[in-house]
């Protein structure tokens, strides 16, 4: 309890010296560690939760069962933090749309209308376009950084927006507010269609969870009250058709996760290369024909 008790004391006392020096966190490093910290501690959790479950029960299966559940259960249940994620760049994605259409309309040029666009973009994708403000600082090829930004958003309406302006980067035309006033409307028009979607699949979610908690609270009131139903369980025929069991239980988690989850689009700008990499024939050519469907 001492040494707990200095621990703490000597971290809040570094976190204080931290915070009067001001020295800045570095947003990169933190988003790459993050994951990985995250995913430890919840394998700490699994094998303490594994370890528990052997000692009362005596059941390796179960054991190994309890501790993968807890490693993947944000996989089971997080999908409704990134489609809501997705939905909220798409929101931001659509003001920041009609911020160019809006400076760009006035006979502002592109590479003006950019930081304009960026100091006034929401929150969720000001970093995203101040990264590209920076690139155009330094002199890098426009519509290269703006496949870099293609590449960071990772959404397919993403890609028509940056593809519109890669175009308009290349061909210099004079259409690009009428090109993205309709791309504003197209984007709208998917943003309630998510939204509608994204509903839909909360019940289905909840609905999953409902069940998930059901299981696990008759096979932990088997496991503690069964008694001789589940005596046979502790021989070897029993942990092999147990681990049947839990195979099968698996797979029907597996199946309602996929339910849940919004499937892959297909991106319409090339992921791994940079701005040499697009074909434009083929993004005029999509480009163009959402425009004409909006």
């Amino acid at each position: 309890m001492a040494a707990l008790i200095c621990g703490g004391l000597a971290a809040a006392l570094a976190l204080l010296v931290r915070e009067v020096r001001g020295v800045p966190v570095r947003p990169r490093r933190v988003r790459r560690h993050l994951p990985m910290a995250r995913a430890s501690a919840r394998w700490a959790v699994g094998v303490m939760v594994g370890v528990v479950v052997l000692v009362v029960t005596r059941w390796p299966v179960a054991a190994a069962a309890a501790a993968v559940l807890v490693v993947v259960w944000p996989r089971l249940f997080g999908g409704k933090r990134a489609e809501q994620r997705r939905i909220d760049r798409l929101a931001a994605l659509v003001a920041v749309i009609e911020s160019l259409r809006d400076t760009t309309a006035a006979g502002v040029s592109l590479e003006q209308a950019i930081p304009s666009a960026a100091a006034s973009a929401p929150d969720l994708l000001r970093p995203t376009l101040a990264r590209l403000v920076g690139q155009m600082r330094a002199r890098v090829p426009l519509d290269i950084a703006l496949a870099d930004v293609a590449v960071e958003l990772d959404d397919t309406s993403a890609d028509l927006v940056v593809g519109a302006l890669i175009l308009n980067a290349r061909r210099r035309g004079d259409r690009l507010p009428h090109v993205l006033s309709s791309l504003a409307r197209s984007a709208r028009g998917e943003l309630d269609m998510r939204r509608t979607v994204a509903g839909g699949r909360e019940e289905t979610r909840r609905g999953f969870l409902i069940i998930v908690a059901i299981t696990l609270g008759i096979a932990a009131f088997l496991i503690l009250f069964g008694g001789d139903y589940t005596a046979a369980y502790g021989t070897a025929a029993g942990q092999v058709a147990l681990l049947v069991v839990a195979g099968v239980f698996a797979a029907g988690f597996a199946w309602m996760r996929a339910l849940s989850t919004p499937p892959p689009t297909i991106p319409v700008l090339a992921r791994p290369g940079s701005g040499a990499d697009v074909d434009e024939a083929a993004l005029l050519s999509a480009v163009q024909a959402q425009a004409a469907a909006s």
